[in-house]
Formats: structure tokens, sequence, C-alpha cells
């Protein structure tokens, strides 16, 4: 007779697979800043792309093995262009497609033998920060609205707790910058945001200024210019302490023992 393996079990066996490769592979980091929505990650192959254009204003981010991500984009490309011909452009829009996104992949992870190997992301710019549209998507077709950054794969819990700590609205490109490459340092075993070269980065951003076709590249010198402006954003507590006029913290009072702590934030 055969062997019977219940549901459970197979879901399970399923999710550790996808989920132990998805670790080992390098993060990427998708973060909002004035300018747009900045995408980077490590990648020193020329041929094969992490990001890219889905429709005008809504790009396309994954991690994991090409040859499937790769699949899910193109079929993105063919819905979305499909959808704006039979309605309008108007109704292409991110949230759409990271559910059409989750169904397909929901399926996949139901139906198939082995798993996708992906973590995607959807990103729509809109006309200020407060705006921006950030979806991921894992390989059960799990899908979450991100706000601010998002890290895809890799030692994602590490190069987030960074983001977390130091991440402020409003940031500059620069800034947004800076602060992706010192995230994505700490999957680097301690090495430095200064010795990674822009041979070995792909660099995208939506342009916010850009009222068609947002998605461009950034690469050869532009990422080199941009790399060698990159500064790392000031914490919240040393920019609040900046802030202060000189000789406001010998005139500020202790405080008073029936003060309650405040909650750290998360």
């Amino acid at each position: 007779m055969p062997f019977y393996v219940s549901p459970e079990q197979v879901m399970k066996d399923k999710a550790d697979y996808a989920r132990k490769v998805l670790t080992r592979i390098r993060s990427g980091v998708v973060i909002t800043c004035d300018a747009g929505i900045l995408f980077v990650a490590p990648n020193p192959s020329r041929a094969l792309r992490k990001f890219s254009e889905l429709y005008d204003r809504i790009a396309f981010a994954a991690v994991g093995r090409y040859n499937e991500f790769e699949t899910l984009r193109k079929a993105g490309v063919r819905y979305a262009d499909m959808t704006g011909f039979q309605y309008d452009r108007r109704d292409v829009t991110s949230r759409g497609l990271a559910d059409w996104y989750a169904q397909l992949l929901g399926q996949l992870f139901t139906d198939s033998s082995k798993p996708y190997e992906v973590e995607i992301v959807v990103a729509e710019v809109g006309s200020s920060p407060d705006t921006d549209q950030i979806y991921r998507i894992i390989f059960d077709g799990s899908v979450a609205e991100e706000h601010g950054f998002v890290v895809m794969g890799g030692q994602a819990d590490r190069v987030a707790e960074v983001l977390k700590e130091r991440y402020q609205p409003h940031l500059s490109l620069q800034e947004a910058m800076g602060l992706a490459m010192a995230a994505l340092a700490v999957q680097n075993e301690g090495a430095g945001s200064d010795a990674v070269t822009g041979d070995q980065l792909e660099v995208a951003l939506l342009d916010r200024s850009r009222t068609h076709r947002a998605f461009r590249t950034v690469a050869g010198p532009r990422l080199d210019a941009l790399l060698g402006e990159a500064k790392s954003p000031a914490p919240l507590a040393a920019s609040a302490d900046a802030s202060l006029p000189a000789g406001a913290e010998g005139d500020s009072q202790p405080p008073s023992d029936e003060a309650g702590e405040a909650p750290s934030s998360t």
C-alpha cells in the first residue's frame, strides 16, 4: 500500500523547504525616500536582473531562483498590459498585481510537488512618500502591505533590525542609499559598506518626478556618484540631541520618579 502523508505535513515540508532555500541567498532592500522608491541588492551578475518595470509607476523586485521569478515577472507584465488595454491604464494598480501574484503563488504552492523558491515585492510610487504602496508576497501566496521599507530573503531579520533603528520618513536619495548599504553590510560578516563597489550591486529607482515610465536603473557613473554621496541618516536620538540649543543639556531638569518609562519603538 502507498505511504500516507497528512496534508498538514505536506504543507509544512514545502514551507520548510522554501524557507530554508531563501535564507541562504543574499537579501535585497526596498526603501522609500523623497525621490521615490529605491531598490538595492547585491548582484554581481550582468545577465540576471532582480528589479524591473511592471507598468507605468509600478516595479517588480524578487530574490530566489531566477528562472522562477523571471517567469512570474513576464506573466505579471502580460497581465498588466492586458488589463490596461481591455479597461483603462488607471485600473492597473500595485494592489491588483499583488493580489494576482498571491493567487498564482498560492495555487502553485498547493498543487505543485515543489513550491517556487521566490520572494517578490510589487511597489508603486505615489505623488508623495505617504502614498507609496509596497506589497511583499512570499512563496505560499501570503501577501503583506509594508510601509517605509521591506527586506527580501536572506538574513531578513538582521537587515530589517538595522532599518527599524535608523529609518526616518522623508529621507533624501543619498540617505536612503547609505541606510540600505549599512543594513546590507550586516550579512557580509562584518564587512563595511565601503567594501562594496558598484559592480557588485543592482540599484533601481521608481522616480517620483516622472509621470510616465517612472522606473529607471542606476548603474555606471551614476551609481558610482550615488555611492560616493551616500550618507547614513543619524539615529533618532542623536538627531533630537542635535536640535537642542547650546546649553540646553545643562538647563534640563532630571525626570521625576513619578514619570513612567516611555515604550520603545518597534
